[in-house]
């Protein structure tokens, strides 16, 4: 009993922890809204890496962590490939083709992939009824972001960019929450970043010299890098892949659901953004779905480590 109370109190941490990462992600959209100003796409995304490798070297250094062993350099790229390049490459090429709100009908099923990435890559156990309450918790999103005006603006390519971003960030999701089994959560995402410096850096100023930055940069698109860097790719991290091993991935990844009525609450208060009354109800229909998923109990056969 008291190791059943132990279990359930260690996925409550850690669901409030995935949560707590989920809140810093729901600030992206105001905060790219506020780069876009100023800076392209493609340089919002390796720009904001490089922001989080600057703080990350220096917390490594003052930690005196070591290089990690070659053993979990192939996680870490993996995790680096979706968190630094897939997702925010894939997404800023699609919105160049799409709305954001066409973006988010194809993306709320992020979550849902997750869990079923997390299925198949860690053996992770979930009870039927959390796929339900998964599954309705996706739907409630896809009607969300439709009554965001996301059913306009389709493009097959941008379908095809948009669903491998999704792809890419829900495997990023996984590879890096195993590695918290061998590493603090704050240094998975603090060498993520590191390693895609050579990378991140060079092309970052490429753009920057090929003009790609609209001058004079006015102080809120600056305000929107350094935010997106500092909260979106680095410490919102800390808090979700903790709160990830905690929970189990699949469970926690559903709390993910909770962004977009986050990022919409945000675009009402910060870019003076209206909705409707449906809108609202379906947001609430999404936060009673993630209650549910997360609520299901991991079912008693379970494996003898957990």
């Amino acid at each position: 009993m008291n190791a059943t109370a132990a279990g359930q109190r260690e996925r409550s941490q850690g669901l409030a922890l995935a949560f707590l990462g989920v809140l810093g992600f729901s600030f992206s959209l105001p905060w790219t809204v506020l780069a876009l100003q100023s800076f392209p796409p493609l340089m919002t995304a390796m720009g904001r890496a490089v922001i989080a490798a600057a703080v990350a070297i220096v917390i490594l250094l003052a930690r005196r962590v070591p290089f990690p062993p070659r053993a979990q350099l192939r996680p870490l790229l993996y995790t680096m490939a979706g968190a630094v390049f897939g997702w925010p490459i894939l997404i800023a090429l699609a919105l160049e083709r799409t709305t954001a709100a066409h973006a988010a009908v194809i993306a709320a099923v992020m979550p849902l992939v997750t869990a079923v990435i997390a299925v198949l890559r860690t053996g992770e156990r979930v009870a039927r009824q959390f796929w339900i309450a998964a599954a309705a918790g996706t739907g409630a999103l896809v009607v969300f972001a439709l009554l965001r005006g996301g059913g306009e603006g389709g493009d097959f390519v941008a379908d095809l960019l948009i669903a491998g971003a999704v792809v890419a960030s829900s495997w990023c999701y996984v590879e890096g929450a195993s590695l918290t089994r061998v590493m603090p959560g704050w240094q998975v995402v603090s060498w993520v970043v590191v390693l895609a410096l050579p990378v991140t850096l060079p092309a970052t100023l490429l753009i920057a010299a090929l003009g790609g930055v609209s001058t004079p940069v006015v102080p809120s698109a600056w305000i929107g890098l350094i935010m997106l860097g500092l909260v979106s790719m680095y410490f919102a991290f800390f808090a979700w892949y903790r709160g990830l091993s905690l929970a189990g991935v699949a469970r926690g990844a559903q709390t993910q659901q909770l962004q977009a009525p986050l990022t919409l609450l945000w675009a009402v208060l910060l870019l003076g953004e209206t909705v409707t009354w449906a809108t609202v109800v379906a947001a609430l229909v999404v936060v009673g779905c993630v209650a549910w998923a997360v609520s299901v109990r991991v079912p008693t056969v379970v494996a003898p480590e957990e």
